[in-house]
């Protein structure tokens, strides 16, 4: 007799399988983790002061690089960039590691390949920082799980600077049809 897993559907629900059929493996390659809703991203985004781009790159054709710019114009957190190949990006002083910052930051962003990601937290836990934001398109479930495990705050693939722009009222300055018109100023 095969050996059964028991897997927990998107619904809550879970069921045992024999590990080897096809549905078993099927569904061990769907996403399971959820991680943060809009609200509990908003609280996030609210309470940060500091933000620290772990593989900010300073080629503008670079997602992080866009990021960079907009988290320096466009919210109030004290924004570090992290890259040991680096000594300046967007003007600012480049760090080779988490370590090396002057502080220890609210949120530490990722723009590292999926398999990188379980180191990135374990030095996020070496600095004490609560949460680990994983950039749009990179998605390692073990990680996340692995980061919650050891009590942090995991976003991922979502991008930091369009969930802060949607809160903010700023989607539509970046080419996003929010759909909306309003006389109202964006969240404080």
């Amino acid at each position: 007799m095969s050996d059964l897993v028991t897997t927990q559907l998107q619904n809550g629900l879970t069921c045992s399988l024999p590990a080897n059929s096809p549905l078993a493996r099927l569904l061990k390659t769907q996403r399971t983790w959820v991680g943060p809703d809009a609200k509990e991203r908003l609280g996030i985004l609210r309470a940060a002061t500091s933000v620290a781009i772990v593989g900010a790159s300073p080629n503008p054709a670079r997602s992080s690089y866009f990021v960079g710019t907009y988290l320096l114009q466009s919210s109030g957190y004290r924004v570090y960039f992290v890259n040991p190949n680096a000594d300046e990006i967007l003007g600012q002083k480049a760090y080779p590691d988490l370590a090396s910052l002057p502080e220890v930051p609210d949120i530490v962003d990722v723009f590292r390949k999926a398999s990188d990601i379980p180191s990135v937290i374990d030095d996020v836990l070496a600095v004490g920082a609560k949460t680990v934001w994983v950039q749009l398109g990179i998605w390692n479930e073990d990680a996340a799980r692995y980061g919650e495990e050891n009590g942090l705050t995991v976003v991922m693939d979502r991008c930091i600077k369009v969930e802060h722009a949607r809160f903010h009222g700023g989607l539509n300055l970046f080419g996003f049809d929010t759909g909306q018109i309003s006389s109202k100023k964006g969240l404080r």
